[in-house]
């Protein structure tokens, strides 16, 4: 009795899957170094985060009133969206390959998917709606960004005001620097006073790079985005995602496949005798940025990056935010959430967001005030939003 691709077939889809399943994260620089969650159940994960300490006082006298304090928690919610892709193959070239085509096929899907998570986590590129800003976007706003116009520097890197003293302002140390590799030139050229290199090659052995201490991770994947960043530090078990469950691999040989724009199909896969290997996976991640005693109001993050030597464009963000008295007035302390990314208002009521292109959620609340939700567009040029805040009767 023979054992056709039918009966086979379970077992093939299983291997692909552990394959795919578990390489993914190694394709991929950012998911090798952030923390894992267990996988998720569903399309979206609650995670509740500590948003406010409590604070202690000194009370006044024998007979001094003790004060009281307050904690609260904050929701972060991590959203699987779906990663896809097909792979057509003629079934004559299976037949006539003296090698394993899905052996060479299975390791490029891998980075493949690698590359799309690496550019929507860090840089924002064709992020999707339901994830949070991206690391560079959300370190921006903390004013994380250093300056590279005068080259990378000891300085810019190691200073006061450098790369990894600002992550370290959120209360942080950095254990991990993503970084183009074109910046291994600038950092091979970087000397002391004397003349010395800083960074000293091993020409007999492979060289392993490290700042401060911490590793460096140069993607030769293509993801890493050199006209927005050089190098990103962070302190990246911070960050955390989790693999949606219902990760697929099917081996198709029936059906169509069509344009995604034009609708227009381009394989008909029965009546052309091919086949098609369809992978589908589906993760989220997020930030969490928990209140610490140095971040209190949890604006700053714990990643900054090296700008490029012209940085990237974005435009100012305004947001005037007001009560709903006949009169209004300015409403302070107010935390605008410009989908992951925090500021609170001034005595002026506003809160200044420096944003790319793009559509942006925004949430704006304080204690005492009725929460409102928004919608900002960023296309060419600044802009300004006011928001009103209703009292809560």
């Amino acid at each position: 009795m023979a054992i056709d691709r039918t009966a086979a077939e379970a077992l093939i889809q299983e291997q692909l899957v552990k394959t795919i399943f578990q390489d993914v994260p190694k394709q991929s620089a950012v998911l090798s170094l952030m923390r894992k969650l267990p996988n998720m159940t569903s399309k979206q994960t609650k995670i509740p985060v500590l948003d406010m300490l409590p604070m202690a006082y000194w009370v006044n006298g024998d007979n001094g009133y003790k004060q009281t304090t307050e904690q609260a928690w904050d929701n972060v919610y991590l959203t699987a969206a779906e990663l896809a892709t097909i792979v057509p193959i003629p079934e004559a070239v299976l037949d006539d390959a003296s090698y394993d085509i899905m052996g060479q096929v299975t390791p490029r899907v891998n980075e493949a998917l690698g590359i799309k998570i690496d550019q929507a986590m860090i840089f924002g590129i064709n992020r999707p709606p339901e994830w949070q800003n991206d690391i560079i976007t959300l370190a921006r706003q903390a004013g994380n960004n250093v300056s590279a116009s005068g080259g990378i520097t000891y300085d810019s890197l190691m200073g006061p005001g450098g790369l990894i003293s600002k992550v370290e302002d959120s209360g942080y140390a950095v254990n991990g620097v993503v970084a183009g590799i074109r910046t291994r030139a600038a950092l091979r050229s970087l000397k002391d006073s004397n003349g010395r290199p800083l960074f000293v090659s091993d020409m007999k052995g492979s060289t392993p790079y490290s700042l401060d201490g911490s590793p460096m991770v140069f993607p030769q994947n293509g993801a890493f985005d050199g006209s927005v960043a050089q190098m990103i530090a962070g302190a990246w078990n911070q960050a955390v995602y989790a693999m949606r469950q219902d990760v697929t691999v099917k081996m198709l040989d029936q059906g169509v496949i069509q344009n995604p724009s034009t609708k227009e199909i381009v394989y008909n896969l029965a009546q052309q005798d091919m086949v098609a290997l369809r992978v589908v996976m589906r993760l989220g991640w997020a930030l969490p940025n928990p209140a610490t005693r140095m971040n209190g109001n949890r604006t700053n993050v714990p990643f900054a990056y090296l700008e490029a030597a012209t940085p990237a464009t974005d435009y100012a963000v305004t947001f005037t935010v007001t009560d709903n008295a006949e009169t209004p007035a300015a409403v302070s302390d107010a935390r605008v959430d410009v989908n992951g990314a925090k500021k609170t208002t001034g005595t002026d009521g506003t809160a200044v967001f420096n944003l790319r292109a793009g559509t942006y959620p925004v949430t704006i609340k304080k204690s005492g005030y009725v929460t409102q939700s928004a919608a900002i567009t960023v296309s060419s040029a600044p802009v300004s939003q006011d928001i009103t805040l209703p009292v809560i009767q």
